[in-house]
C-alpha cells in the first residue's frame, strides 16, 4: 500500500510539474519577442501584371499588400482579386521595388509598405533618436508640407507586437495633410532599439515609458498637442501611457486600429486556438502576474494582465478615443473593443469593420480608413 501510495503521488507531482512547464511555456511564448519571419505564401506564377499565389487565409482577401521576396532582401506590391479557384488566386501586380519577382517562397506583407518613408512613399523624414531611460530609440521625424504654418498639433505613432514602423506608415499622408508633425517611434525590444532588461515583453505595462519619452521629446520640441496613434499592442502600450504619464494633459485625442484592448481576451482566444486547456492558460496568466513566480517566465516585474483590461477599467478614460476594429480580426478579437465603445460611448467611437483580418483595415479600403481618421481629429 506504501508503495502504491508513494506511485500515485509521484504520478500526481510530475503532473503538476507538466503542467506548470506548460503554462510556462505558453507565458513564455506570449512575452518573448520573435524577430523571425519565415516565407509564408507560394508565388505560383508571374504573367505580365498579374502574380498567381497559392490560396491561403490572406491571399485571399481583398485589398492590396505587399509580398517580400529573396529572403527579406526584394519586395514587390499586389492589389485587387483578379480570378480564384480552389488552389490559387490571381491578383494584380502593382510594381516590384526591389529585387525579383519569379516563382517561388515568399512572405505577406501587411503594411503593404516596406522601407522608410522617403523609400515607401517619397515623404521626407530625419532619423532622430529618443532619450529614453533604456538608451537612444530610434525614430523617424516628418513635418508638415512647406507652406503649412506650424501649429504645435504632433502625432506620436507606435506600431505592434513584433511589428516594425513600417505598420505606422499608412497613417502618415492623412496625419501630414492635416498638420500634424509625425514621429514614429521604436520601443523596447525592437530591432536596433534597446532591449527591456528582462528581454521581454510586458504587454503595455514597460512599454508606456518610451511613449512618455516620445512625448517629452514632442513637447521639448513645441508640441503642445499631441495625438496618439496605435495599431494592435501598439493600443495596449498607449491605454497604459494615458493612465500612468503625467504628460497626458498634452494628448488630445488616440486613435487605435485593431487594438488589445484587454489582453485577457487575446489570451483566452489564443489558448483555443493553440488547444492550450482552460487551466493551463489560466496557470500560465497566474505565473506572469505573481511577483514570486514572474522570474519562471523570466520577466523581472510581474506582468498583472488585470492591469490591461480596459473594458474593466472603462471609468478611467478621459480622452477622446476613435477605435477602427474588423469583427473578422482573426489576432486580436474584436469583443473588447466594442464593449469599450458600448461602455464609454461619450468619449470612444467606433468604427466596426468586416472582412478584414488583423490590422489590415487599410488595405482593404483605404479610402475609408483615411476619412474615419480624417473626420475624428477634425470634430
Amino acid at each position: 500500500m506504501r508503495v502504491a501510495g508513494a506511485s500515485g503521488a509521484a504520478v500526481v507531482g510530475a503532473a503538476v510539474s507538466g503542467s506548470l512547464v506548460a503554462a510556462m511555456y505558453f507565458a513564455r511564448k506570449v512575452l518573448t519577442p520573435d524577430q523571425r519571419r519565415p516565407d509564408d505564401t507560394e508565388v505560383l506564377d508571374v504573367v505580365g501584371d498579374e502574380v498567381v499565389l497559392a490560396v491561403s487565409p490572406e491571399t485571399t482577401v481583398p485589398g492590396r499588400y505587399g509580398l517580400w521576396l529573396d529572403g527579406g532582401s526584394g519586395h514587390a506590391r499586389v492589389g485587387s482579386i483578379v480570378r480564384r479557384d480552389d488552389e490559387s488566386v490571381t491578383r494584380e501586380l502593382l510594381g516590384v521595388d526591389r529585387g525579383t519577382l519569379s516563382p517561388g517562397p515568399a512572405r505577406w506583407n501587411q503594411y503593404y509598405y516596406w522601407d522608410n518613408p522617403m523609400t515607401s512613399l517619397g515623404l521626407a523624414y530625419r532619423d532622430v533618436a529618443i532619450d529614453d531611460e533604456l538608451g537612444p530609440m530610434p525614430a523617424w521625424l516628418l513635418q508638415p508640407p512647406t507652406g503649412t504654418t506650424p501649429n504645435g498639433r504632433w502625432a506620436v505613432l507606435v506600431h505592434g507586437r513584433a511589428a516594425r514602423r513600417e505598420e505606422c506608415l499608412r497613417a502618415l499622408p492623412t496625419l501630414l495633410r492635416l498638420g500634424y508633425t509625425c514621429l514614429v517611434i521604436t520601443y523596447r525590444n525592437d530591432p536596433g532599439a534597446p532591449p527591456a532588461p528582462d528581454g521581454r515583453y510586458n504587454l503595455g505595462l514597460s512599454e508606456w515609458r518610451d511613449v512618455e519619452a516620445a512625448l517629452e521629446y514632442a513637447i521639448s520640441a513645441g508640441a503642445d498637442r499631441v495625438v496618439l496613434g496605435g495599431w494592435s499592442m501598439g493600443g495596449a502600450v498607449i491605454l497604459q501611457s494615458l493612465s500612468r504619464t503625467a504628460l497626458s494633459d498634452y494628448v488630445e485625442a488616440v486613435f487605435l486600429d485593431s487594438p488589445v484592448v484587454d489582453w485577457g481576451d487575446v489570451l483566452v482566444h489564443h489558448a483555443r486556438l493553440h488547444h492550450v486547456p482552460p487551466p493551463l492558460r489560466a496557470l500560465g496568466t497566474l505565473v506572469m502576474g505573481r511577483r514570486g513566480a514572474s522570474r519562471l517566465v523570466g520577466v523581472h516585474d510581474p506582468v498583472d494582465v488585470a492591469l490591461t483590461n480596459w473594458v474593466a477599467r472603462a471609468d478611467e478614460i478621459d480622452h477622446r478615443i476613435l477605435i477602427q476594429h474588423s469583427v473578422d480580426d482573426e489576432f486580436v478579437p474584436a469583443g473588447p473593443s466594442i464593449a469599450l465603445a458600448e461602455a464609454r460611448p461619450d468619449v470612444v467611437t467606433l468604427e466596426r469593420w468586416d472582412t478584414a483580418r488583423h490590422c489590415k483595415m487599410w488595405n482593404l479600403d483605404t479610402p475609408r480608413w483615411e476619412r474615419v481618421l480624417s473626420e475624428f481629429l477634425l470634430a
